[in-house]
């Protein structure tokens, strides 16, 4: 859980209290950040993804999407899909039933895309998306 509520801290940073930004740091692939909804059972959902144009086509290399918990000591951000346009993958640790439940599917995934973040968001903040000297577009208020 420690590193889900570190993921929730960096992505409201990244956020900067809007819905959506994109971040361009000189010499890296722009970096959009962006609310896009809720899961079913009503957590908040945040996509993280670079992406890159190929044939006039935006394909995201690669797009993490978390969900928001509310704990007791703040908020949680779990990574929950993995998509890769170049390498066509799309993968999800989640499933919804019939009432909206969530049920594992690739419970395996979970500590996969838990170690991918980490490993990003180190990344991110070493080629500077974090620093002040960043661009940030506000793409949504």
């Amino acid at each position: 859980m420690k590193h889900d509520q570190e993921f929730a801290t960096h992505l409201e940073q990244l956020l900067g209290g809007a819905q959506a930004v994109r971040i361009t740091v000189p010499g890296f692939m722009p970096l959009l950040v962006e609310k896009i909804g809720s899961s079913e059972d009503g957590h908040r959902l945040v996509s993280l993804c670079q992406y890159d144009e190929q044939s006039g086509d935006l394909m995201r290399d690669p797009d993490l999407v978390f969900l928001f918990t509310d704990l007791p000591d703040g908020p949680a951000a779990e990574p929950v899909s993995y998509s890769n346009d170049y390498l066509g993958i799309f993968q999800e640790v989640y499933r919804y039933d019939e009432v909206g439940r969530r049920t594992p599917v690739l419970p395996a995934l979970n500590q996969d895309l838990q170690e991918f973040a980490r490993a990003w968001f180190a990344t991110l903040r070493d080629q500077g998306f974090f620093a002040s000297t960043a661009a940030r577009e506000i793409l949504s208020p």
